[in-house]
């Protein structure tokens, strides 16, 4: 699918926080970085946590459940360097945020 899909109001993701949302059937992390919104992958791979509602500290979200750790702008794990979550293009328009749930780049804990 490439078409942008509303997801939410900007104002629900304010600068230094997460959330989630569902966008076409998959659970979508969205990350605000400084005034810029990153898209993953909202499930992590360990066991299913729910990244989305993690904490962010810079690009590095932190799943609430066991603590992985992944860069939201690369979807990439900080200790196993393998391990990629999706990441979606997001862009902000009118106050709302919208994603693309085609990924680019590597699927959710898939191995290079």
């Amino acid at each position: 699918m490439s078409q942008w899909i509303p997801i939410a109001a900007a104002d629900e993701c304010p600068p230094g926080t997460a959330i989630e949302r569902l966008a076409d059937g998959r659970m979508v992390a969205i990350a605000n970085v400084g005034g810029t919104y990153h898209a993953i992958d909202g499930l992590c791979p360990h066991q299913g946590g729910p990244l989305g509602t993690g904490s962010l500290c810079g690009t590095v979200l932190t799943c609430p459940w066991h603590g992985w750790q992944f860069d939201v702008a690369t979807g990439r794990h900080l200790v196993s360097a393998t391990v990629r979550q999706a990441v979606y293009e997001v862009r902000e328009e009118d106050g709302r945020l919208f994603v693309r749930p085609s990924p680019h780049g590597h699927a959710a804990g898939r191995t290079e």
